[in-house]
């Protein structure tokens, strides 16, 4: 592997970089005061619509997306070290087109819609004019196993029927979320992995309903929010099934790869963020007549992290490679590794911030709070850490018994 990043990269790097110094940075405050302090929670501060506008005039748009025709074409290994660089900025990925789940939409609409899908849909989620949302967790059983999913997407004639509850629905709370992607059983009796499908799904069909927006640790993650939404009798035509009925386990799994580096790339961005605010408050509070940068083991707290960041991004990096060359297949493993080493990093990172900053870690002023909640969900959505060390630990005694001529299938009880 070739741990330079390519001139077109770099080229990004710099644009980013200053772009999020000279614009987005100083503009948190102010989407912060107009967010909590508009007419309703749920806006779109007008700072977030100027920043959207000059990123997009400045070419800094849609960089998540390999495929030129959509966006610059860059490789998961070039949009890696920005998505790292967005990550320092709550707002950043909305302000540059590139912000979940949107981002992980558009990737399945990219490879799996109809021409028809694309033009109604893609299009204007491309153009950052709507936002989208993804209803696949359940309340009522572990989701951690797709296989388990309860709620139905039925053909009835040239209708899909759809029937269930989903919660954790990221970004539906957003003013401008016009588009759900709905997942659910179509044919029960089916393989394991062809029971499912998935079905674009307008907001505003009769029988969806949001039935509330859930908290984390007390906050409602405004403007985009998390809601509980029930379909009763939700009836769509047949051509919004996406790629057609029964392969909704195999979209769900195509669409997770690259998102996963996304996600745990903008996790180092916050663990670089947090361990900067750390370093400063070291170094300038003063306690018992010296710095706290020279109290206890502070040194070593700094120390660790910056050790356990540059893993962690080493190894995001390796998967992003990975992907590009050999494809998701070829590296599972490294995909499961980060999603469980990032998250836990930033977790780690941010709360030996919180710790140094005092009462004022604990308080919004610093934006560490929201930091760790993000970094704490992070380990849960995508696949709780349980998930992806089993499947690491299945890959691994895979090789490793085929190395000995083990038969694993005769080890298996």
């Amino acid at each position: 592997m070739d741990f330079a990043f390519s001139p077109r990269a770099k080229d990004y790097i710099e644009r980013l970089t200053a772009f999020m110094e000279e614009h987005v940075h100083p503009a948190e405050a102010e989407y912060t005061r107009t967010l909590k302090t508009g007419e309703r929670p749920w806006n779109v501060p007008p700072v977030m619509t100027e920043l959207k506008a000059r990123a997009r005039a400045e070419g800094l748009w849609n960089l998540f997306l390999p495929e030129s025709e959509y966006g610059p074409g860059l490789s998961n290994a070039e949009y890696a070290p920005l998505a790292e660089i967005t990550g320092r900025s709550p707002i950043a990925p909305e302000i540059f087109n590139c912000n979940a789940p949107d981002t992980g939409n558009m990737e399945v609409l990219v490879k799996y819609g109809s021409p028809m899908q694309r033009e109604r849909w893609l299009k204007p989620l491309l153009d950052g004019s709507i936002r989208s949302a993804f209803c696949m967790t359940e309340p009522d059983v572990a989701s951690s196993d797709a296989t388990n999913m309860q709620a139905t997407a039925m053909v009835k004639g040239d209708r899909m029927v759809l029937n269930g509850r989903k919660w954790w629905s990221t970004g539906i709370g957003h003013p401008d979320c016009r588009l759900l992607i709905f997942m659910g059983l179509t044919d029960p009796e089916g393989p394991k992995h062809a029971r499912h499908s998935m079905v674009l799904v307008p907001i505003e069909t009769p029988g969806v309903r949001i039935e509330r927006m859930l908290p984390v640790f007390g906050a409602l993650d405004e403007p985009y929010g998390h809601g509980e939404v029930s379909f009763t009798d939700v009836e769509v035509p047949l051509e919004n099934v996406i790629a057609g009925p029964g392969r909704g386990f195999e979209i769900a799994q195509g669409r997770l790869g690259p998102g996963r580096i996304h996600h745990c790339m903008r996790a180092i961005g916050a663990s670089e963020r947090a361990l900067e605010l750390l370093c400063r408050r070291a170094l300038t509070r003063i306690a018992f007549g010296q710095p706290l940068a020279s109290l206890g083991g502070n040194v070593d707290v700094i120390a660790n992290a910056r050790i356990a960041i540059e893993q962690a991004r080493l190894l995001t990096l390796k998967a992003a490679w990975l992907m590009d060359t050999v494809g998701v297949k070829g590296a599972m493993s490294e995909i499961s590794q980060i999603k469980v080493v990032a998250p836990s990093v930033a977790q780690s990172v941010i709360d030996a911030a919180i710790q140094i900053h005092g009462g004022a870690g604990v308080c919004d002023d610093w934006g560490l709070t929201a930091l760790y909640a993000y970094a704490r969900v992070l380990r849960i959505a995508d696949g709780p850490d349980e998930v992806h060390r089993a499947l690491i630990a299945k890959l691994e005694l895979k090789a490793q018994a085929a190395r000995v001529g083990i038969d694993i299938r005769k080890t298996r009880g």
